[in-house]
């Protein structure tokens, strides 16, 4: 009997809609390999605890992004019920959604990362970040690029704007140069992308917009480059814990190299996101790398 999987999509970050694009497509690969599918948008934790009571899922399919769905959050929860999932576990997705303490891993295992600090909001608004211009400003744990803002000049830091001014916040030198991407499925890295967005950045518009973006695959990189980003990604995989999938952004230029920017945990699986193309070129083809997730999900077991 094939396995029965609840696609888990929705959730309660400001990634949520994102997250209910992808889950269709997800479902719909899922049931093209002969799986039972069951969809559940998250609104409500205790519909949800209904929901695997009365399906008893297999597995659940970890499609939620942001807080709440890749930051140990609901990884706990199918832990406690013991209830395999998919990605990575409790700790490596904890870990990876705090920039600060992926920042400090990174550096650990020899991985280059822009000069910055934690701050609060209120005071980065109030009394500056203490730093040259031009500076990145982003939230400590979020992803997709929510919240992010460069800052060039005093009218750009007017603009920076967090609606809790006890948001801690990661200050860091901008780095100008090519916006990179990596993807290592299980602990391989394969290719590297370079993206070209039609804005100043890769910005959340930018991710999520059909047409905004290139993906230029593979990048056109010196060889010593690619096999840099390569690199790091196999090795911030490893030193997270990460299971499966990742995938690491990353910046460079000639002056200051290739330089870390974050890594993804839960890497978006809509049909302009990276990873799938990045499995595409890989040989997978997307259902495959669907079921790949499934057949290599797991939960923390009780001893």
């Amino acid at each position: 009997m094939s396995k029965k999987v609840l696609v888990l999509m929705g959730g309660f970050s400001a990634e949520r809609d994102v997250s209910l694009s992808s889950g269709p497509d997800i479902a719909a690969a899922l049931e093209s390999k002969g799986y039972q599918v069951v969809r559940h948008d998250l609104t409500d934790a205790w519909k949800l605890l209904d929901v695997l009571r009365k399906e008893k899922p297999d597995v659940v399919f970890n499609g939620l992004y942001g807080n709440w769905g890749e930051d140990g959050e609901i990884q706990g929860l199918l832990d406690m019920l013991q209830i395999p999932y998919t990605h990575s576990g409790l700790k490596a997705s904890c870990l990876g959604m705090d920039k600060r303490i992926t920042k400090l891993i990174a550096v650990s295992c020899g991985i280059k990362v822009a000069p910055g600090k934690i701050m609060r909001a209120g005071d980065l608004t109030q009394n500056g970040p203490g730093m040259a211009f031009p500076f990145v400003v982003k939230p400590v744990c979020d992803g997709s690029s929510v919240g992010v803002f460069i800052v060039k000049d005093e009218k750009d830091l007017r603009q920076v704007h967090y609606q809790n001014p006890e948001t801690e916040v990661l200050v860091e030198k901008f780095i100008a140069g090519r916006e990179l991407t990596v993807m290592c499925l299980d602990g391989k890295a394969h290719v590297v992308t370079e993206l070209k967005a039609s804005g100043a950045f890769y910005d959340y518009r930018a991710k999520y917009t059909d047409g905004v973006t290139r993906h230029l695959l593979p990048a056109d990189l010196p060889e010593d480059v690619t096999r840099t980003c390569l690199d790091y990604a196999e090795r911030l995989h490893r030193a997270l814990g990460c299971r499966t999938v990742s995938r690491i952004d990353l910046r460079y230029n000639e002056s200051d190299g290739v330089v870390l920017l974050e890594i993804n945990t839960n890497p978006g699986m809509t049909a302009l996101s990276l990873v799938p193309e990045q499995a595409r070129y890989a040989g997978i083809a997307y259902p495959d790398l669907c079921a790949r997730l499934v057949e290599n999900a797991q939960c923390r077991l009780r001893k």
